[in-house]
């Protein structure tokens, strides 16, 4: 038995909202001195798995995507910037900058989950991507963000090489897929109850004292 509070949160690295209502929840946490009592596990939901190699330009994926016009999109990633420097995360949308394919992030992202460094590592390839100006489907820029984290970097990429890794992923994709999660972030509490989007920090708070009262 145990009385912590189960958190499963399915994201995307290259997704804004995940980092933001992640950032949210994590004020929530902290605000109500609940670090010790709320244990989280990350898990993989790809915004763009066919993305090409080089990847896509960010306004105009943004656009082919969701349909808004280039002067939306560009309004649009600056409401993200502020909504992230509330929470103490930049948001550097750069000319130029592209959408990226995530699965060898999610399968290190699985690794890390062996050595309690999941969410260390997540939030580095959140940083690196957003505030950095980073490829993260680059595996060079992977290895420098395994490095920071001290996890064991050829082990670590071997992972990426390794069918039943890059299956096990999938596979869990398709639960959550199969569990009705279509969009990112979602966050299920104590394996029942599911919220989807970056909720404001009272949400949180509020979802919190309700499931320590359980």
């Amino acid at each position: 038995m145990t009385d912590k509070i189960k958190m499963d949160l399915i994201s995307d690295v290259v997704c804004p909202w995940c980092i933001i209502g992640y950032k949210r929840l994590e004020r929530a946490i902290s605000e109500m001195g609940l670090q010790d009592k709320v244990e989280l596990e990350w898990h993989p939901f790809e915004l763009n798995p066919d993305i090409p190699a080089e990847g896509e330009n960010l306004p105009a994926h943004i656009t082919r995507k969701y349909g808004t016009t280039p002067d939306e999109s560009i309004r649009t990633l600056a409401n993200m910037a502020e909504l992230g420097a509330e929470l103490g995360f930049e948001f550097d949308f750069f000319d130029g900058m592209k959408m990226v394919n995530t699965r060898d992030v999610h399968i290190l992202l699985d690794y890390a989950k062996e050595f309690g460094k999941q969410t260390e590592l997540g939030i580095r390839v959140f940083e690196a991507f957003f505030s950095e100006r980073k490829d993260v489907s680059d595996r060079q820029i992977l290895t420098q963000e395994l490095q920071s984290v001290g996890l064991n970097v050829d082990e670590a990429l071997s992972r990426i090489n390794d069918d039943d890794a890059r299956k096990r992923v999938q596979g869990q994709e398709a639960y959550w897929h199969s569990s009705g999660v279509s969009s990112v972030p979602t966050m299920v509490f104590n394996h029942s109850s599911m919220l989807t989007g970056a909720q404001p920090v009272d949400v949180y708070k509020q979802i919190l004292a309700e499931l320590l009262e359980q």
